[in-house]
């Protein structure tokens, strides 16, 4: 089995990395700098954490804008507009989210422009207008009809990232829009209709450079459809995506350089957690192979479910291991006009290992050894967050639980 931690980092980079709701995702702020003379490409793509519950999330992108101010409004001056590929530059260019994962990537254009420091970039999404035989912007639920996905703010200003982009003189700096489809759609109760609620996150690559990948495989009984893969940093996950059905691989790219968790769930699995999981900037990662997969044990799930006011708060399953770390292992969709949440959560101990005992793995076997967290079966930490604010209620599904409430001023 090949484990690959190959050494020296090249080059700067900067990972940008936000999510919000409302049209505003944001990874840093203050103005942008003074631009260096001299000239360097933008270059911006697109791709997709995956979906839960829908065969299709649609979008149609009429334009990419950035500016060196994050403060910049849209009638200021200094916005430049990346041209969007032929032949899509009259019609826009009409994308399902769900083929962008295992680190497949639409480009959405590139651009000459001053070299310099940019920190605010809009998405900008075509109307759907009254031909429901092609809506611009739809969801297909699964088993379901396409359905048109309101997009209010989105036709006016555009979906907005704030971003610290340096663009260098005679390079391409390659920014990568995670457009999260599954937790960008919001149902609208019984009304069959769905909301866009975009969360976004950011990633700058430098065109010299060839890692910020990772790739495993998981087992046969994994490879499901349901199964999830992220990466993840403090209990909050930075990249994710499913399995290929196919072969079982995934690929994980572009994460931002630095140490995380690897956090493998399924319906009807325990939770697996690989701890200390290196994303290099020169040189991919791989955390298992053909031949020495991922597995997870089979579990009962037990459901948890309640309301929480407003609905537009962010739900999520956490769960603290031995010493460490705190990863999630659920999100839970919010019903926008009930604020009804569920998830399914594993009643048996979430299983675990270290990157480093797994290269080379200490014993030959067809899958990465894990090792069950005996002390955590069951005990999961719920959190609502909204407007900055936080609730957390403890449960331990080996127990009833009742239907939880969360509400915020």
């Amino acid at each position: 089995m090949n484990f690959r931690i190959v050494g020296v980092l090249l080059g700067a980079m900067l990972a940008l990395a936000g999510c919000g709701g409302g049209g505003d995702s944001s990874a840093s702020s203050g103005g942008g700098s003074a631009s260096p003379s001299g000239t360097g490409t933008l270059q911006v793509s697109l791709t997709d954490a995956p979906a839960c519950g829908y065969d299709e999330v649609n979008v149609t992108v009429i334009g990419v804008r950035v500016h060196q101010s994050d403060s910049a409004g849209d009638g200021d001056g200094g916005w430049v507009d990346l041209p969007l590929p032929t032949p899509y530059a009259a019609s826009g260019l009409r994308i399902n989210l769900l083929d962008l994962t295992n680190g497949a990537l639409q480009g959405l254009g590139q651009v000459a422009l001053p070299a310099g420091t940019y920190t605010q970039m809009r998405l900008l999404l075509a109307a759907n207008g009254s031909n429901s035989a092609h809506f611009a912007n739809s969801v297909v639920p699964t088993g379901g009809v396409e359905t048109a996905l309101a997009t209010p703010s989105a036709q006016q200003s555009g979906l907005k990232v704030k971003i610290n982009a340096e663009v260098p003189a005679g390079q391409v700096a390659h920014v990568v829009i995670d457009f999260d489809a599954c937790r960008s759609v919001v149902k609208r109760g019984n009304s069959g209709k769905y909301n866009l609620k975009p969360v976004l996150s950011a990633t700058l690559l430098l065109s010299d450079l060839a890692g910020m990948r990772v790739v495993g495989w998981v087992s046969p009984l994994l490879n499901n459809g349901s199964t999830q893969v992220s990466m993840q940093s403090g209990g909050v996950p930075v990249k994710a995506t499913a399995p290929d059905p196919a072969t079982g691989r995934f690929e994980l790219f572009p994460v931002p350089v630095g140490t995380y968790e690897l956090v493998i769930t399924a319906p009807g699995h325990a939770t697996a957690v690989m701890t200390g999981v290196p994303v290099l900037a020169a040189s991919d990662t791989a955390v298992a192979s053909p031949s020495q997969r991922i597995d997870t044990p089979l579990s009962a799930m037990d459901p948890v479910g309640g309301t929480v006011s407003p609905a537009s708060a962010e739900m999520r399953a956490l769960q603290t291991l031995s010493g460490g770390p705190t990863v999630e292992v659920a999100w839970s969709a919010v019903d926008g006009d009930t604020g009804a949440f569920a998830f399914s959560l594993p009643q048996a101990a979430t299983v675990r290992t270290s990157f480093l005992s797994v290269t080379p793995p200490i014993v030959p076997a067809n899958t990465v050894p894990f090792v069950p967290d005996l002390a955590v079966p069951g005990k999961y930490d719920i959190k609502a967050t909204s407007g900055g604010l936080v609730r957390t209620q403890d449960v331990d599904v080996l127990l009833p639980v009742p239907p939880l409430v969360f509400a915020f001023p």
